[in-house]
């Protein structure tokens, strides 16, 4: 099953152009990682997949049903279950880790056992029950990353996009990180999209591993010592 098909899709940006007639389909359960330099065209491919961009030029497909097509979005976001991890990790600042987590929940209109629920379960999973009432300030650089993380797969999302969330990190605690979000994928068993430019990084996540140079797909990617 494809999670995710883009046919033929082009985007400019201030009349810039920044992906051209890009064709891409994502298998359900994949971890797809895209790999390229900064200013490839990465992370907005993964704002038109979230629906916070629409294609100029082309169709975007979400579970076969279709989501945008030549410069109309015809899914909103918060319909596509989708959930994103920025490169900043937009964590609400004045919310403690439960109030961050949950935010989406109460925003999608669970009820509060159910959110309750969801958030014990998120915190367990990512080991932070003992800081649930801490703010992100109080946090290291590794637990936001976590909050983060459980903060996007609380919904129960079908496909999660990652926008470079390690790459702040120090190459210790990048490594860890890398391998906390291949057991949340196995574990929870969503289809995940990353995006990075770091080489190491993109072989220990990946299933499937592309490359983006200028707004196209690369389908074989150059070694990391290239």
């Amino acid at each position: 099953m494809k999670v995710v098909e883009l046919k033929a899709v082009s985007k400019s940006l201030d009349q810039v152009p920044v992906l051209q007639a890009i064709d891409l389909a994502v298998s359900a359960g994949e971890r797809l990682v895209i790999f390229g330099p900064s200013g490839c065209g990465k992370t907005t491919l993964l704002r038109l997949v979230a629906g916070f961009l629409a294609p100029d030029v082309g169709s975007l497909v979400i579970g076969g049903e279709l989501a945008a097509r030549d410069g109309r979005s015809l899914i909103p976001p918060e319909r596509r279950n989708i959930g994103m991890v920025f490169q900043n990790l937009a964590l609400w600042p004045h919310f403690s880790v439960r109030g961050n987590i949950e935010f989406g929940l109460k925003a999608r209109g669970l009820p509060r056992p159910e959110r309750e629920q969801r958030v014990a379960a998120m915190l367990k999973l990512v080991g932070l029950e003992n800081l649930a009432r801490r703010k992100p300030g109080e946090l290291s650089g590794g637990q936001q990353q976590r909050v983060a993380l459980a903060r996007a797969l609380a919904p129960h999302p079908d496909l999660v996009l990652l926008d470079e969330p390690l790459s702040s990190l120090d190459p210790a605690l990048n490594d860890r990180m890398r391998k906390e979000i291949v057991r949340l994928q196995e574990t929870l068993g969503f289809t995940l999209i990353h995006v990075t430019h770091n080489r190491e990084e993109a072989d220990e996540i990946a299933t499937r591993l592309i490359g983006m140079e200028q707004g196209s797909i690369v389908e074989r990617p150059l070694p990391a010592n290239a």
